[in-house]
């Protein structure tokens, strides 16, 4: 079988999330051709194995690619999310990029898509289906949007035992239960551990007849606070004023999380258990009010096995029966935490460089590919803000983030790229204000006076964690 050879300006590895939004920005910015290779039957990555019940946990108008907006603009009505921007559901995040490509991208005669194929490297791919290889010839770069290694529960292979017989199923099985087992025990303390909770309760499951098996608790953040729409201003902008007062008027690491929580920025499930974790994760107050619910939380470190009639864990056991399904959630969502230059000779490895946001991440990074002259100036806009799992990796992750902000608010081009893209909903949130409001402009000025001094106190802390002084 010959290769076939293609010529192209950027080869996209991975047509999810990131690959689309940088795609997107690309084709809008410049006249440049793309190969996109994905080994998914249709774009949106993670998303098609995506459990059946999932949705975004920030608002839909932070998700998507710059030229399409994936919110209807409505707020949801109903359920634990009432009150607050609507959240995508995986369906409609799936279809939505299914739509993008054949809607959008493919017309353009520009995009080249190859569904089904596995990338080989050096430019190489083979089809899943056929055995067809292909190689490319690539003008400018190659785009490695596979590096974070987002992982699902579907696919997942957990690292701790499971005895033959043992009901052991992900979360994405959970709608496919028939009969009532003995109780539910769920594996995982991070957002999968949180949807299966969530979803077990709306159901009508008693909380009694939970199990949540908690390696380490984590702090999360209010979605209330990440809304981009002006009714929330004081909420959204108002958090970020909070946070960096909390920064600054701290005195050791543990009272800046004590000030972060009581200022509303930081939420827990139990008040009585200081978080270790911290992913990022959004919640309601209506679905913090509901997680709390489940009193049988155990906090014994890892899972090691699971047999028959117990659970192994890190520091201890609990008993479980055969009749009790247990609930897989301990997959991690990026396993892939190492951070690179984002660009290289040849290459751009798409990362975040802002916090909690990668596909806006990708988008901006396309745009800075597209309007900056060479790699050196690239990487010096382009930070990697670290994806984070511990606690105190929220200082490094903040601290990156705050850098990133300053360098680009000295740039004219970037402040309207940010202005006009629609990924950014926090840039025209602030431009809206009007002179005469005199409470959206405190919060403002309380906001940017913090805003040099938190950083500051930041690289105190992080100097101390790096001579081993953490409290």
């Amino acid at each position: 079988m010959t290769i076939k050879t293609h010529i192209t300006d950027y080869l996209i590895v991975g047509s999810g999330a990131v690959g689309m939004a940088f795609a997107d920005t690309i084709l809008t910015e410049t006249a440049a051709n793309i190969v996109i290779v994905d080994r998914h039957h249709k774009p949106g990555g993670h998303w098609n194995a995506a459990y059946p019940f999932v949705t975004l946990h920030q608002p839909s108008a932070f998700y998507g690619v710059s030229s399409r907006e994936l919110s209807t603009g409505c707020k949801d009505e109903v359920g634990l999310n009432k009150g607050l921007n609507e959240l995508a559901t995986g369906a409609e995040v799936s279809a939505y990029f299914d739509n993008i490509m054949r809607e959008q991208f493919l017309p353009t005669g520009r995009v080249k898509y190859f569904p089904m194929c596995d990338y080989k490297g050096d430019s190489n791919f083979e089809s899943i289906l056929t055995g067809q290889k292909h190689h490319v010839d690539v003008n400018d770069k190659t785009v490695d949007c596979t590096y974070l290694k987002t992982t699902v529960p579907s696919t997942h292979t957990p690292n701790f035992d499971v005895a033959a017989g043992v009901n052991f199923m992900p979360l994405n099985d959970l709608p496919n239960i028939q009969t009532p087992p003995a109780g539910y025990v769920i594996v995982g303390g991070g957002k999968t551990g949180i949807d299966a909770v969530l979803f077990l309760l709306q159901n009508g499951v008693n909380p009694d007849h939970i199990s949540w098996i908690m390696p380490r608790d984590a702090w999360l953040l209010d979605r209330q606070n990440t809304q981009p729409t002006e009714e929330f201003f004081t909420s959204s902008i108002g958090a970020q004023a909070n946070q960096m007062e909390a920064i600054v008027n701290s005195t050791s690491i543990n009272d800046m999380f004590s000030r972060l929580e009581a200022s509303g920025v930081f939420l827990r499930i139990d008040e009585n258990v200081w978080p270790k974790m911290f992913h990022g994760a959004t919640v309601s107050k209506m679905e913090l009010t509901e997680l709390q619910r489940v009193k049988n939380v155990v906090r014994m470190g890892r899972v090691v096995s699971i047999s028959a009639d117990k659970i192994k864990l890190q520091k201890g056991e609990i008993s479980t029966t055969l009749n009790h399904i247990h609930v897989d959630c301990s997959a991690s969502a990026i396993s892939n935490l190492a951070m690179k230059p984002i660009f290289a000779e040849g290459l751009i490895t798409p990362q975040t460089v802002r916090s909690y946001q990668p596909v806006f991440s990708a988008a901006f990074i396309a745009h800075v590919e597209a309007a900056y002259p060479d790699d050196a100036v690239k990487n010096k806009i382009c930070n990697v803000v670290p994806l984070p799992n511990t606690d105190l990796d929220w200082l490094r992750l903040t601290a990156a983030f705050l850098m990133n902000q300053h360098i680009w608010s000295k740039d004219d081009g970037l402040r309207k790229w940010l202005l006009n893209n629609r990924l950014d909903g926090f840039s025209k949130l602030v431009r809206s204000v009007k002179p005469d409001d005199m409470e959206k402009l405190m919060i403002l000025k309380r906001m940017r006076d913090n805003g040099q001094p938190a950083m500051v106190k930041l690289q105190g802390y992080l100097a101390a964690i790096q001579q081993g002084q953490t409290a």
